[in-house]
């Protein structure tokens, strides 16, 4: 390119891909100065002004703000290197932070669009056997509440939301509400119970919780969280007919639920319980209390 001596702001912003509104505004912060003609007060610039132009471009691109370059461009002369460095410095912890708050919500986005995925894929395919599945094992962040008899309140979980945002953590994936007794639960009474979701941040041992890595028994519920308990009898009778003792506690994996649609007719839940293979010392799960299944089950 072939300088001149003079360049009007209308031809510096031509030339260099930056509005009049921008130049006028680094002129007046001192970041890309302009002279002024001596018979007519014009404005123009050099091509000093103009080779600035990119530099601060590529700045820009690094996420420096104006004043943070301002700092660095016009700091210690006799220091120069020292300034940048520590402003490079500074932006590099910053930006660390944001990549690191970034993979957390990738995460979270991610995790529910697999849900997603899940839930057309049980629901497309009519899933809704029993089976026996290994699952992986995780570390969540949980809260031990009382359930009241309300399913929504309790998925839709406002004491732990506030107990997240209490302790600064952040979750990702279903919501995963472990019941203490499966009975209890089908007659829909007051029991103990663990809202857990797998967290994306550092927590105190005694606030986390490591599920999965085990087999457990398995079923998809289609539908009402209301109708659920025709999805426990479905996993009562096939552990009978397959000679398994049921654990005493169930877990709830929701899949889908009120957080993604209000239509019922939709939701998909996993009902998931632990158990002991009858005659073979086959234990899924050595923690759990078992209980004999009903006689008229058997």
């Amino acid at each position: 390119m072939k300088f001149k001596a003079k360049y009007s702001i209308g031809e510096v912003s031509q030339l260099c891909n930056i509005s009049k509104k921008a130049l006028r505004y680094y002129d007046k912060i001192g970041l890309i100065t302009s002279q002024r003609e001596d018979y007519n007060n014009y404005r123009y610039y050099t091509s000093e002004s103009l080779l600035a132009v990119p530099v601060i471009k590529y700045y820009k691109q690094m996420g420096f703000k104006l004043n943070e370059m301002q700092r660095f461009i016009e700091g210690d002369i006799d220091h120069v290197y020292r300034a940048i460095q520590k402003s490079f410095l500074a932006k590099i912890q910053e930006l660390e932070t944001e990549r690191e708050a970034i993979s957390r919500k990738y995460t979270s986005v991610r995790d529910w669009y697999d849900l997603i995925l899940e839930a057309e894929m049980v629901i497309d395919n009519e899933i809704h056997e029993v089976s026996i599945k290994y699952v992986e094992a995780s570390n969540y962040i949980f809260q031990e509440q009382i359930f009241e008899g309300d399913i929504k309140a309790s998925v839709i979980n406002i004491d732990f939301t506030n107990y997240l945002e209490e302790v600064g953590n952040e979750i990702t994936g279903p919501v995963i509400l472990q019941f203490s007794s499966y009975k209890d639960r089908l007659e829909n009474k007051q029991q103990k119970i663990r809202i857990l979701q797998k967290k994306l941040l550092p927590c105190p041992d005694d606030a986390k919780m490591e599920f999965g890595g085990h087999m457990m028994i398995c079923c998809y519920h289609i539908g009402p969280h209301e109708t659920i308990g025709v999805t426990y009898e479905k996993i009562r009778r096939w552990a009978a007919d397959h000679g398994y003792t049921l654990g005493k506690h169930c877990y709830e994996r929701y899949v889908t639920d009120y957080w993604t649609t209000r239509n019922s007719s939709k939701f998909v839940t996993e009902v998931m319980m632990k158990g002991t293979r009858k005659g073979t010392g086959k234990v899924m799960d050595l923690d759990e209390e078992a209980e004999e299944l009903p006689d008229e089950l058997l």
